[in-house]
């Protein structure tokens, strides 16, 4: 829905008085929302190709396209847990024409980055959460664990030796096992990754045992029998893999972590324009092709308002911040 904003509250809530200075900065923002956009919209997805990021912006694309009525340039700018990307937005024109798409890492980068030069929630401003992203947990087929029991108990009788993978520190991947260890009084050595599939290539490959992967990166290879699903990290078992077990199934109630994926502008954008980005976004999440293709990979689409996204990200950036803290998680 495109919501019509009044001059006067949006200059309250900036804390503009109504000056004819801010009239007239009012007004050049109500008009660049109705001219807004003249060309292209560079999309910068903080994480590699094919990945949790990617895949769901490049379904909601031509959506999205037809909305706006311009083409979205995708570009992928991975690197430090997303936040090499999110830096490139955090330093963009507040014009709407440089948008950020980014995972969970981004509500936490500011406790795990040390000198961090930006923070997301002065510097980024919300428009959509994209997706949900339910993680599993797998181990290579050739693992002597069946099931999530006996993975635990593999690593109770190796007491911080057993390598486990993730997708980057302080992402949902490193937080979901993080989470779980502490529940379950168990430590194991964690590996940090430079993207899903390079994690996913660390299980193949032997170098670690374990990782709570997003599902478009591991329900393939489980599929192919290459990996062992263990356990969904979600409250409900997922429609993608409807035999595998939750977390909270297996002696863990309530365990609920996931990754998920929100779309930003920089902080300053003009109301409109954020509006027509949510609207696009939005329409992007309801686009049958895509639904159909995120329900095949094992991802929900949400598409939320700006205001709901604002409510989640703030409640996601205490509680994960609240588990950082308690576990001294640092990027090395």
């Amino acid at each position: 829905m495109h919501h019509p904003i009044g001059r006067r509250p949006l200059l309250a809530g900036l804390g503009v008085g109504l000056s004819l200075p801010g009239l007239l900065r009012s007004r050049t923002a109500l008009a660049q929302g109705a001219a807004w956009p003249s060309r292209p919209i560079r999309v910068v997805v903080s994480w590699p190709p094919g990945g949790g990021a990617d895949i769901p912006m490049r379904l909601a694309a031509p959506a999205m396209q037809q909305v706006l009525g311009q083409p979205l340039v995708l570009e992928n700018r991975s690197g430090a847990s997303g936040s090499v990307g999110a830096g490139v937005v955090a330093q963009a024109a507040p014009d709407g024409y440089t948008t950020l798409a980014d995972t969970a890492a981004g509500a936490v980068n500011h406790l795990l980055i040390p000198g961090l030069p930006y923070d997301f929630a002065t510097t980024l401003a919300p428009v959509c959460q994209m997706v949900k992203s339910p993680l599993l947990c797998v181990v290579r087929a050739d693992h002597p664990a069946q099931d999530l029991r006996g993975l635990l108990a593999r690593l109770r009788e190796r007491p911080g030796q057993i390598p486990f993978a993730s997708s980057g520190t302080g992402t949902a991947t490193h937080l979901a096992p993080a989470l779980l260890l502490r529940q379950a009084g168990l430590t194991a050595n964690h590996v940090s990754y430079r993207g899903g599939a390079a994690s996913i290539a660390g299980i193949l490959g032997g170098d670690a045992e374990f990782v709570f992967s997003t599902l478009p990166q591991a329900t393939p290879l489980v599929v192919e029998g290459r990996l062992r699903g263990l356990a969904i990290a979600t409250i409900e078992r997922n429609a993608s893999l409807p035999q595998v077990p939750t977390v909270a199934e297996q002696g863990f109630p309530g365990f609920d972590v996931f990754d998920w994926l929100g779309f930003y502008v920089p902080m300053g954008t003009p109301a409109p324009v954020i509006a027509r980005l949510q609207e696009a976004a939005a329409a992007g999440m309801r686009d049958p092709l895509a639904v159909k293709r995120l329900a095949e990979i094992g991802m929900i689409p949400v598409g939320n308002t700006t205001a709901e996204f604002q409510a989640f990200f703030t409640d996601q950036r205490e509680r994960m911040g609240a588990l950082i803290k308690a576990e001294g998680i640092r990027v090395e």
